[in-house]
């Protein structure tokens, strides 16, 4: 099958730019599957509580063995080898390595100020993680929830022991504060420009009150020639849906700068809109308010020169309040003789469902592709019914692993791959998607956030 499909009705092209990027609640497989005993096991020291009342109900369900996400991570928690897997070794996050850290030293103090597990698992320092250390990957656990303030206390005492694998060096009692800390959505800040690159600004606009805005405005590069872009940061005020870069490669420019609405004040669908929209090809986008990617090493976005962008804004207003939305955008570029391969946008959308109100139903949908890929980049796309979204390869020897999972709708993870997912010729994705419509209508495809969708969509190259 084709990977960008040919949308054959203003309807479903609408849908193509409402693809968003953007980072999981745990990655759960099947708990019932686990390498867990069924009886509790006998607790004698410190970090058997860690392994059994912590990483079992938070990590295992990743990092066990067989799973994309252990073996991405080369990280391995099941109570058979957790203790080996994190003591002494060196992270397998190339840049973690790099900075000289280590997952969990025994020198105590010494060793947690560069530890990559606590570096990791500690939430309250999110703002120092995501601006110095974006290149880390995702906070743990997957999906913005942080462990209790109870149970980071414990595993810090542990550290602060020196790791010791047998004896109890910190108070069990330390794990009956349930206290969590939650990232706050703080006030809009808009980015510095880049040092070498461009930056783009949406807004500031009208959120109307009680309602979903979502609008378009094409801005121009102003680039005089080829561009590679292997870094895009974006900050949006709160309250957005979803924000994509779209651009028109059959050269239908919209006119620039001109905010082109979706919808009107009354809720009024805008055929105009939807008309100057029909060449539009998705180029990135995000569901998280603040986001800073950096494409693998060697791969970049090649734009072309005097190139422009169709900026895509949804939020979604469900106060009585006016709201404000306003967007800044970072395209950092490194010269042509720094790539080695060009990154490509990965697009499967599935529009053919019905979802029965009252009911729970979970949609399976199989894909193929007719060339070689290297997927370093993945995630999906619903709406606020869906309550699960798997990603299993389809076809071929690993015909059957999952390789993406979450459970939040809103914020979806953006997967990694290092080293890349291969999909041969022939071979795909299966898509398992789950909602619960507890409204009175049938629920279809649809723009509006009370609609729903199920999307896959990430990036890939070829190799030469």
């Amino acid at each position: 099958m084709k990977l960008h499909t040919t949308v054959q009705s203003i309807f479903q092209i609408t849908l193509l730019i409402l693809i968003t990027f953007i980072l999981l609640s745990r990655c759960t497989e099947n708990v019932d599957e686990l390498p867990e005993p069924e009886v509790e096991p006998e607790l004698l020291s410190t970090f058997d509580i860690i392994q059994h009342k912590i990483f079992r109900t938070n990590c295992v369900s990743c990092h066990q063995k067989g799973t994309s996400f252990a073996n991405q991570s080369d990280l391995i928690l099941t109570r058979d080898e957790a203790y080996d897997q994190l003591v002494n070794r060196v992270p397998h996050n190339a840049s973690a390595k790099k900075d000289g850290l280590i997952l969990v030293g025994t020198n105590g103090l010494a060793d947690i100020s560069r530890s990559f597990l606590w570096e990791k698992l500690l939430f309250r320092d999110f703002e120092h993680y995501f601006s110095d250390h974006s290149e880390y990957g995702e906070l743990m656990p997957l999906g913005g929830r942080s462990l209790t303030d109870g149970a980071l206390e414990f595993i810090h005492e542990w550290m602060l022991k020196g790791a010791p694998k047998d004896g109890f060096v910190a108070d069990e009692n330390l794990l009956l504060n349930t206290d969590r800390f939650e990232i706050p959505d703080n006030d809009y800040n808009a980015l510095e420009p880049p040092a070498s690159g461009y930056q783009l600004i949406l807004g500031p606009f009208d959120v109307w009150q009680n309602a979903e805005r979502e609008l378009f405005q094409y801005q121009r590069l102003n680039n005089s020639e080829e561009i590679y872009v292997n870094r895009v940061e974006i900050n949006m005020r709160s309250g957005s849906h979803h924000f994509i870069i779209n651009d028109h490669p059959q050269g239908k420019i919209p006119e620039e700068g001109v905010y082109r609405d979706f919808w009107t004040p009354a809720g009024n669908f805008n055929f105009t809109t939807a008309e100057s929209i029909l060449d539009a090809r998705f180029v990135y986008g995000t569901q998280w308010r603040e986001t800073d990617y950096h494409y693998p090493p060697g791969v970049a976005l090649k734009i072309p020169a005097n190139a422009g962008f169709d900026l895509n804004s949804h939020y979604v207003n469900r106060t009585d309040e006016l709201k404000s939305g306003e967007i800044s955008v970072n395209l950092h570029t490194v010269p042509k003789s720094a790539v080695n391969f060009v990154a490509e946008n990965l697009f499967e959308c599935y529009e053919d469902f019905q979802l029965p109100p009252h009911q729970v139903t979970t949609l399976v949908r199989e894909s193929t592709f007719d060339e070689e890929m290297f997927v370093f980049q993945l995630t999906s796309h619903a709406h606020e019914h869906m309550t699960e979204f798997r990603i299993y390869i389809n076809g071929g020897q690993r015909d059957g692993e999952l390789i993406f999972f979450t459970n939040d709708w809103e914020h979806p993870p953006l997967l990694e791959f290092d080293p890349p997912i291969v999909i041969n010729r022939g071979e795909g994705f299966r898509a398992e998607a789950t909602y619960d419509n507890q409204t009175d209508r049938t629920l279809r495809f649809g723009l509006l956030s009370e609609d729903e969708m199920m999307i896959i969509f990430g990036a890939f190259y070829r190799k030469l």
